[in-house]
Formats: structure tokens, sequence, C-alpha cells
């Protein structure tokens, strides 16, 4: 067990996630319940390492719950990934008397939270990434809201692509995991989804199945294609040469990311920081706090970065049954 900590520093990494800012809000006013100060830390690790550190009060996080992004910002550090890096940030943790640090991110963040933790710096994780891949834990802030903004930009491209009776390929964000896009497939009725986990990469069956449908009198075909596999406007070129249907991608990149958050976002965002405090206050370091089964629960950060997190088999069958 760590010594007990009187300041905590919270920050932002990696890419934004809606949610973020609740999650902010329920660390702030958690730690300051009991009895904790509480120091910003302005754009992730580069910020820390620059030390963009500021004294946080309640006021300061009152309005932000609603908005997108994050108030303390956000930034790639490569100077962190190095023991040098490292060494500095924990002792400018010190200098300014932050001895537990809450980080919301994703893998990378974590990891960068686990080298603090290793040279004596309480830390605590917060998952927060929209593309749901952190593997220890079943819910990540920012997903919610994401799918829904990639599932209601994906109807109106539905609807001018039934007008035109094209073929649209719509891709989503998701490098390395498809769960946005295996959602997308399902709440939107898509007759394909190309994960980066299942796709074969065999292109001639997508224009045998536009083919087909088309003979079944299908007005139109919706292709949700991961980030991961990418190369939509290719791909679409392709499709329309092999099967004389118009085909138009569309790539919704960054708007994923923002956006004022759902409900469910907030609320889990302000579950977790607040739960992310009272596990400093316990003593705790070295943990990530998360979600399973419902419960929020919390375990060490060496043993999250160690789990795998696939596409659930049985949810991508009824995925592929539902689209003929």
């Amino acid at each position: 067990m760590a010594n007990e900590i009187s300041t905590i520093g919270v920050l932002t990494s990696g890419g934004d996630a809606p949610g973020m800012n609740a999650a902010i809000r329920a660390v702030v006013r958690e730690a300051l319940t009991n009895g904790k100060r509480v120091m910003g830390i302005k754009r992730g690790y580069a910020g820390l390492l620059q030390e963009e550190i500021f004294e946080m009060s309640a006021i300061d996080v009152s309005d932000i719950i609603q908005r997108g992004g994050t108030i303390l910002q956000t930034a790639r550090c490569t100077e962190f990934t190095t023991p040098e890096g490292q060494q500095k940030g924990a002792e400018i943790c010190r200098k300014h008397g932050i001895d537990g640090i809450i980080v919301i991110g994703g893998d990378g963040s974590f990891r960068g939270a686990q080298k603090l933790a290793a040279l004596g710096i309480n830390t605590v994780g917060v998952p927060g990434t929209i593309d749901l891949d952190v593997a220890c834990t079943d819910y990540t802030i920012g997903f919610d809201t994401a799918v829904n903004t990639a599932m209601e930009a994906i109807d109106k491209v539905r609807d001018t692509s039934t007008s035109h009776e094209r073929c649209s390929i719509i891709e989503v964000m998701g490098r390395g995991a498809g769960f946005i896009a295996l959602w997308c497939g399902v709440a939107n009725g898509a007759e394909n989804v190309l994960l980066p986990e299942k796709y074969d990469y065999n292109e001639q069956a997508l224009v045998n199945n536009i083919i087909n449908n088309r003979k079944k009198g299908k007005k139109h075909h919706i292709i949700i294609n991961a980030e991961g596999i990418g190369h939509s406007t290719s791909m679409a070129k392709r499709i329309e040469a092999a099967t004389g249907v118009e085909t138009r991608a569309t790539i919704l990149g960054y708007m994923q990311r923002g956006g004022s958050p759902t409900a469910k976002d907030r609320m889990k965002a302000s579950m977790m920081g607040a739960y992310a405090v009272d596990i400093l206050c316990q003593g705790k370091s070295n943990r990530v706090v998360g979600e399973r089964g419902g419960r929020l629960m919390d375990m060490d950060i060496d043993e999250g970065l160690a789990m795998t997190k696939a596409i659930d088999d049985y949810e991508y069958l009824v995925s592929c049954n539902l689209s003929k």
C-alpha cells in the first residue's frame, strides 16, 4: 500500500473522448470533498514536463459536464516514453507537491502512469477512449457518444444513398478495434461490416453481395468500414468498376471524437472519476479503474495492460445474419 496522499494531479492523455470533462469534474469535486488539493495538468504528459500545472477549485469545473473534448487539453509526448522523461515527470510532481495522479486516457496513457508509479507517484488510470479497446474494462468513456454520432451520420448518408440508388462505403474510427464499426453495422442495418479483427480482404465477396442484392430489388448498399482497414475511396472506385453501381466513400473522421457527451458517458465518467479519487485516498497505486458486469472495479495496471480484448463472436455472427 502506498502512503496517504494530500494532493492529486489530473491529466488527460492520448485521443480526446466525450465525457472526459465529466471525469475531470468528478475528480476535482470528489477530491475536494475528501480534503485533498487538486492540481490540473494541461496537455497530458507534455504539459507535465513543461510544468503547465495549476490548482483547481470546484468553480473551475462548473458548466463543463456537457462539453465535449477536454478542458485540460491533450497531446502526444515522445519524451515521456524515455526513462529520462519519466524521471523528470516524477521530480516535477514532487516539486509541485503532487503525490497522486489520475490519468484519463487509453492503454498508452496507462503505460505512462505505470512508470510514474514505479518512481513513487501514486497513480490511477481512468479509461477514456472512443474505441472501447481497453481490455480490462467493459466500458470506456466516450464510446457511447462516438457510436451514436457515427450512427446518426450514417442514417443521413443512407437517405441520400437510397435516393441515388448508390453503394456507400462509410469509414468509422477504430484503427485496431472494430467496436464502433460493429455497433454501427447492427444499429444502421448495414449490408456489410468490415472489422480489423474479422475482415479477410475478399473484395470479390463484397462485389457479389452488391450484385445479388440488386437482383433482389435492393435500392442501396451500405458498407461500414473500420479505420484500421481504411482505403475507402480506392475501394469505392474498384467496387463501382466491378459492379456498375455508383459507389461513394464517406470518411466520418474526427467528428466522432467531438460533441456533447450522452447521459451514459456523463454518468460513467462521473462514477469512474470519483472512484479513482476514492481508491487513491485508500492508499492504492498503479491501478486502473473500470467496469465489469455493470459494477465499478479496479485492478493492477500491469495486469490490465497484459489483457487482450476481442470482438464477441456471437455479436459478429448476428451482425452478419441480420445484414442478409
